[in-house]
């Protein structure tokens, strides 16, 4: 078994967010009062890590408030990989018996679900992902024997591969949501009834769009 007491969480909040436009704009997108690259660290953090490690790119949030260290991605074009190794390197360096690996765009992951994963780490060999009953995704927890293998991923592929031979926990889909589009996110905030959120991103965008005059407006008279 596998104690999180001994264990780094490892977020990932450094990717290249391309469908979005950015993921510093995506992770800072409001979503229930809160923005969305905040609401795994917020719903995770009474659960006692030895430590937490925030590996960020573009964004602008405030992790080190929330108790994590900062480790920074100067390449997130090399894809998700480069961002768990930096994480696994940080975790090794901590003494880590495992790492639980969590994205930042998934905001509606719970404390509960993640002590499920917890719950089915049998050794330090344990590879525990989450699974919406169809595909393994994050997140994701990985026993120490298997840093050396975390430590060599390239790309964006990543650990995926792993992933399926492990164990896998179910959970609803809705759980394990991540943003990755515009509509996307506006999906999620119409299903949680965030109607004021999707009406101030339509007014943001309204707003940002260049004003046409009409054929008559532009030649009065």
């Amino acid at each position: 078994m596998i104690a999180i007491e001994d264990t780094v969480l490892i977020l990932l909040a450094a990717g290249r967010g391309s469908r979005f436009g950015d993921i510093g704009s995506k992770l800072a997108e409001p979503f229930l009062g809160r923005a969305v690259g905040l609401h795994v660290a917020v719903a995770l953090e009474d659960m006692p890590f030895r430590r937490r490690i925030a590996v960020v790119g573009q964004t602008a949030l405030d992790y080190g408030a929330h108790g994590f260290d900062l480790v920074a991605n100067d390449d997130p074009d090399q894809g998700m990989a480069r961002s768990v190794r930096l994480g696994v390197e940080q975790a090794r360096l901590m003494d880590a018996a495992a790492v639980l690996i969590a994205l930042a765009d998934m905001p509606r992951i719970t404390a509960a679900h993640v002590w499920r994963l917890f719950d089915a780490a049998d050794s330090h060999d344990a590879v525990v992902a989450s699974s919406d009953g169809r595909a393994p995704k994050p997140p994701a927890l990985f026993g120490r024997r298997q840093f050396d293998f975390l430590l060599t991923l390239e790309g964006d592929a990543g650990a995926r591969d792993l992933v399926r031979r492990g164990r896998h926990v179910v959970t609803t889909p809705a759980e394990l949501i991540d943003v990755d589009t515009p509509e996307e996110l506006a999906a999620l905030r119409a299903s949680v009834g965030a109607v004021h959120e999707i009406m101030h991103h339509q007014n943001v965008s309204d707003r940002s769009k260049p004003t046409v005059l009409s054929g008559e407006s532009r030649n009065p008279g």
